[in-house]
């Protein structure tokens, strides 16, 4: 009897984990990316907390994973191999996704929006427009096929909040939340509003003319660490999928793997 499967989204800031029971996403956790830890120490932070939830290490039969750092991609090919005993699968060039990449240079695609790609397609059907809101903001377009046809890529709101907090004297940090209103009446609530109301336009125009571009509308879904703060802000959001990225390494591991 195959075990449970180990799904890694490893990107700038943190690390997603899930772990699936067959297609069921039994728990979910996530840790710091940090490129200097070792195999050892992510063994030791992740089996502890799985520990707490019922899940043995010995539960885990095999490993898939998706990276945008790729010092860390090698750190947990070696928590694999030394941990669970398995050569994990890595999402990169050559394995089938079942998605047809329609840019100019497929291999410098980010291997998550691809995942990401994945999923959306494959659990809404398509023309779908993927908005993954981490350390970047990232807007992907799949056709009615199932093509992925590209996208663009912002600084995320995070990015832009330490951007103007680093590079001016007088301006200070602030935490990211949706104000009071949008004219702000003092220094700090004015740059929350800035950010706040300036992300929701960005996300609005851009859905605007990628359903343009795209010749008709398209279900918009977004993922990510920031969806929470703008999705009820705005109606050009359809659906909320936060764990989007594990679910689409999921599908991919059976593409690859699951008859194994």
């Amino acid at each position: 009897m195959r075990g449970m499967l180990l799904a890694v989204d490893i990107g700038n800031t943190t690390t997603g984990i899930g772990i699936f029971e067959g297609e069921r996403l039994k728990t979910t956790l996530r840790i710091a990316s940090r490129v200097h830890q070792l195999p050892d120490e992510y063994a030791a932070i992740i089996f502890e907390i799985l520990k707490t939830r019922g899940i043995r290490r010995e539960d885990i039969s095999d490993a898939v994973i998706c990276s945008v750092v790729p010092p860390l991609t090698g750190v947990f090919e070696e928590f694999s191999r030394n941990y669970l005993s398995k050569e994990p699968l890595i999402v990169r060039a050559g394995i089938k996704t079942g998605v047809r990449i329609r840019i100019e240079n497929p291999k410098e695609i980010g291997s998550d929006r691809i995942v990401n790609a994945v999923a959306a397609h494959r659990l809404y059907g398509g023309p779908v427009i993927v908005i993954d809101m981490g350390t970047a903001i990232t807007f992907d377009a799949v056709s009615k096929d199932g093509d992925y046809l590209g996208g663009l890529i912002f600084p995320g709101v995070m990015i832009a909040s330490e951007s103007l907090f680093m590079r001016t004297a007088k301006l200070p940090r602030v935490e990211i939340l949706k104000p009071d209103g949008i004219i702000g009446r003092n220094t700090t609530h004015a740059i929350q509003s800035g950010l706040f109301y300036g992300y929701l336009s960005l996300i609005e125009g851009i859905v605007y003319r990628m359903k343009k571009e795209l010749g008709g509308d398209a279900l918009v879904v977004a993922t990510g660490g920031y969806t929470n703060l703008f999705f009820p802000e705005t109606d050009v959001i359809d659906k909320v999928e936060p764990h989007l990225t594990l679910k689409g390494l999921r599908i991919i591991y059976e593409m690859n793997r699951g008859k194994r």
